[in-house]
C-alpha cells in the first residue's frame, strides 16, 4: 500500500494547473485571470513547503490556513475561465474536483491540529 502524501499531491496539482494554462485563449481578461491563478496555486505549493518545516504547531496552522485559502481562490479563478470558456470547461473538470478535495483534506488537517493545540 502507498503512503500517502499530502505535499507530493499538492506539488502534482499545481503542476497540472499550471500545464492547462497553455489551453486558455490569451484575450485581455483572461491574461489578467491567468497572472492572478497562477500567482494563487504556486502560492499553495509554496505555503505547503513552508508548512512542511516549521517549529510550531501554531506556525503549521499558519501556513495550512494559508493554503487552504489560496486553494479556494485557484477553485475561483479555474471556476470562472470554465465557465467563460466551454471548451475549457471539460479539460478543468479534473482539477477542480482535486482542488475540492485538497480543500477539504488541508481543512481537516487544519482542524485537528486546531484540536491539538487547545
Amino acid at each position: 500500500m502507498k503512503k500517502f502524501d499530502i505535499h507530493d499531491r499538492i506539488f502534482r496539482f499545481v503542476i497540472e494547473v499550471l500545464k492547462l494554462i497553455k489551453y486558455i485563449p490569451q484575450t485581455v481578461e483572461n491574461k489578467i485571470i491567468i497572472n492572478q491563478l497562477v500567482r494563487s496555486v504556486t502560492s499553495v505549493g509554496a505555503n505547503d513547503q513552508e508548512a512542511d518545516g516549521v517549529s510550531s504547531r501554531k506556525d503549521f496552522m499558519h501556513c495550512y490556513t494559508i493554503v487552504r485559502k489560496e486553494l479556494k481562490e485557484t477553485r475561483y479563478w479555474l471556476s470562472i475561465l470554465s465557465e467563460l470558456d466551454n471548451k475549457l470547461k471539460s479539460k478543468f473538470s479534473n482539477s477542480i474536483r482535486e482542488n475540492n478535495e485538497l480543500i477539504k483534506i488541508i481543512s481537516s488537517i487544519i482542524s485537528k491540529v486546531a484540536t491539538k493545540i487547545s
